[in-house]
């Protein structure tokens, strides 16, 4: 195997299970903040992914590795457990518990960022010619380059990761997150709607077919924010 195929791929599933855990722990803590305790009972309101690895083995051990092997990134997923009952009576609160997990990933986001124009500020990292996931920013050389690696994949990844959370179709937050738009009853009926059986599997179609043409404009912009006054990235 290509070492330098596996040392990314490792940098790949550490960002990988770092964000998912930070995005499930968004939501848990949220949740139980606002009135239900049901992932907070359940060790869902940490830090240690081990409590989400064991929630959801397949999705934050097995497809990212295989997506990794397939296609050069990672995708998967994990969840949080909360009380139905808790969401009906208070689909404002619900909603909210639905956009932490995107607000998680977002302040991954701004925080890879700053780490990168800290970076071309103190003159470890330059602009890449070309962007890539892994080459968001290169190293100038020696120990920054791994540093460069893992900050790329952060921001890359998060961006992937709000974006495609954001799209308003179920069993993604974004579906949770339209309640806020409605008064109570109308929420009610939304989310009972969204949650039929079987909508969520055309959900996920709908969401992976429109992913590509959201999410690149998304990550242009990102990128000419993060490269405000250095590059601009059309």
């Amino acid at each position: 195997m290509d070492t330098d195929f596996l040392a990314y791929g490792i940098a790949w599933f550490v960002v990988f299970v770092t964000s998912v855990t930070l995005h499930e722990a968004a939501h848990a803590l949220v949740a139980w903040r606002l009135g239900d305790p049901t992932a907070y009972e359940g060790g869902q309101v940490s830090l240690d992914p081990v409590a989400h690895i064991r929630r959801e083995p397949f999705g934050m051990v097995i497809v990212p590795i295989l997506s990794y092997a397939i296609g050069g990134w990672m995708i998967g997923w994990a969840s949080t457990p909360y009380s139905v009952a808790w969401a009906e009576r208070h689909p404002r609160r619900s909603a909210w518990m639905a956009l932490a997990g995107p607000a998680a990933n977002l302040l991954l986001v701004i925080l890879a960022g700053l780490f990168i124009r800290l970076g071309l500020h103190l003159g470890w990292f330059t602009a890449p010619d070309k962007i890539s996931p892994e080459h968001v920013a290169l190293a100038v050389g020696g120990w920054t380059k791994a540093a460069a690696i893992l900050a790329s994949i952060l921001f890359s990844l998060n961006v992937i990761l709000l974006v495609f959370n954001l799209l308003p179709f179920p069993p993604l937050d974004g579906s949770g997150a339209l309640e806020l738009l409605l008064p109570g009853d109308h929420a009610r009926r939304l989310r009972r709607f969204l949650h039929q059986p079987g909508l969520s599997t055309v959900g996920l179609l709908l969401a992976w077919y429109l992913f590509g043409y959201i999410f690149f404009p998304v990550f242009r912009f990102a990128l000419n924010l993060l490269y405000w006054g250095h590059s601009s990235y059309g």
